[in-house]
């Protein structure tokens, strides 16, 4: 049954593959890497502008190693799991300086490296260096449950048919095989079995229930935050903006300051044909914003602070409104260390996170309406 998965696969995959900018023969194995950091949870077709931008700024490794984190971070702003990033110029520079730029060849080697798992691992492994590795991502999860009929399959049992079905000296291609059936072909929802080069050798469809494999996870509540954020702007039309944390979720991207809300409750949207985005300003909102600007700034302002609306966004195991209270013309004065002016030339060098990028489109086209 092996051999025939194997033969099946490998010649649906010759004349079905995807064109795709890193798969680019001869393989190079800093693009392999760098196309695997980013396909990670991120759709294919959101990956290859940033994949193209990438290597038009930092063509060669070393160009990545040499390069300062702010500017790697600007280059992946919008593309999330920023951790992902911030690994990838580490581990860059981990092979600049220890390994005289030769990225390792082997599954041990790169898991040495930061941000490299096992999957990680064995695709470089056998895309970039025709090492026979396995690899384990979720559309092979589900090729690999659909085939064995496994409805709630371990990782582990679920690695050991991965590794037990790689073609020796054919990992590579089989491995991305695998990878284009279950993006294309054996998804999630509503597969196209009958075009699926493995439907007799698959338990799944013989059992007439493909989607029940592997069975569906009970989803859990998603917790949810309000955030007041404060934007100030002063009279030289800078904005305050703080520098989160390097390490952490979005670490060392840039943002408006804010605070959680608690013991507050948060007013629904005013719906509104004219003003979608907008809702009315709740007084313990405002408070709370004009609270966290004396903690920052001086209170000397021309124009009172408004309520201008709020900014949502999901992450991927909660989500948080952001509900923004703007305060213009604000006296330049800091009392914290950790937050800066910054004039709008200077914000379009940072790397934002996406809501706050929403914020400031928000705030702009509330100073635009005022003037």
């Amino acid at each position: 049954m092996i051999s025939d998965i194997q033969n099946a696969l490998l010649t649906w995959f010759t004349q079905n593959k995807r064109d795709l900018p890193w798969r680019r023969e001869p393989r190079d194995p800093y693009h392999v890497w760098l196309s695997e950091i980013m396909l990670q949870q991120t759709q294919v077709i959101t990956v290859i502008p940033y994949f193209e931008r990438w290597l038009a700024r930092f063509p060669r490794l070393v160009d990545l190693a040499n390069a300062n984190q702010d500017e790697v971070l600007k280059l992946w702003e919008g593309l999330g799991y920023y951790s992902r990033a911030r690994n990838l110029h580490t581990a860059a520079q981990k092979v600049q300086n220890e390994g005289n730029g030769q990225i390792p060849n082997d599954v041990p080697g790169l898991l040495a490296l930061p941000g490299i798992g096992r999957y990680t691992a064995g695709a470089i492994a056998s895309l970039a260096f025709g090492r026979d590795a396995a690899i384990l991502d979720g559309n092979v999860k589900r090729v690999i449950s659909r085939l064995y009929a496994l409805p709630a399959a371990s990782d582990d049992e679920l690695w050991q048919h991965s590794e037990a079905l790689v073609p020796t000296g054919q990992a590579g291609k089989f491995n991305e095989a695998l990878m284009d059936l279950g993006a294309t072909i054996c998804t999630p929802r509503v597969p196209r079995c009958h075009s699926c080069p493995l439907h007799l050798n698959c338990s799944a469809y013989a059992k007439l229930n493909p989607e029940g494999y592997p069975a569906p996870k009970e989803k859990k509540p998603i917790p949810h935050k309000d955030l007041v954020t404060l934007v100030c702007r002063n009279r030289a039309g800078q904005f305050l903006m703080r520098q989160r944390p390097r390490s952490g979720l979005l670490g060392g991207l840039w943002e408006f300051p804010n605070e959680e809300i608690v013991g507050i409750p948060v007013p629904l949207p005013t719906k509104s044909p004219q003003q979608p985005a907008l809702i009315d300003a709740p007084s313990p909102i405002l408070g709370l914003g004009l609270g966290l600007m004396r903690q920052l700034v001086n209170t000397d302002i021309a124009t009172p602070p408004d309520h201008i609306g709020q900014v949502k966004h999901a992450f991927t195991h909660f989500r948080i409104t952001r509900h923004v209270v703007f305060a213009d013309d604000v006296a330049p004065t800091l009392q914290l260390d950790a937050h800066n002016w910054v004039s709008p030339s200077e914000i379009d060098k940072l790397a934002l996170t996406k809501s706050d990028q929403r914020i400031l489109t928000l705030c702009q086209a509330n100073i635009k309406k005022r003037t």
